[in-house]
């Protein structure tokens, strides 16, 4: 059995994942590229610590969620290679967006990342509610 404050902790983190979701949706519907990839990216992020939660393991640079999300969760098979490359991806845009002044992303690739990012959330949270709907 997990400890409930884990499970609650990746429950708060996923529904965290889910909110930055709207808020890259709206950023999108209003024309706020940048913005959006952002969020996106972010969904992904919390969506990766609240699988952190379960095992107590927290990282303190992005790169280093990144990194062991891989190791602990690609490359064991526990989830699929896919996710990988879109919390690659979506690091590399938020990346990109965040700190280069003259990167603009385009609406298309945005939505793409939207929609990556949608797809990352569903599937993480369907692989926390495999590990605690007995908890």
């Amino acid at each position: 059995m997990l400890d409930k404050e884990r499970i609650a902790l990746a429950k708060y983190r996923i529904e965290k994942a889910k909110a930055s979701l709207k808020v890259s949706k709206l950023a999108i519907d209003e024309g706020y590229y940048s913005d959006s990839a952002n969020r996106s990216y972010y969904a992904v992020f919390y969506a990766i610590n609240a699988l952190f939660s379960l095992s107590g393991k927290s990282f303190k640079k992005h790169t280093g969620v990144i990194t062991n999300f891989g190791l602990d969760y690609i490359q064991t098979g526990i989830i699929e290679p896919e996710y990988g490359h879109i919390a690659n991806l979506a690091f590399r845009v938020r990346t990109k967006t965040d700190y280069s002044d003259f990167y603009v992303v385009s609406k298309e690739d945005v939505l793409k990342q939207y929609e990556n990012a949608v797809k990352f959330v569903d599937r993480i949270e369907k692989y926390l509610l495999s590990q605690t709907d007995n908890s």
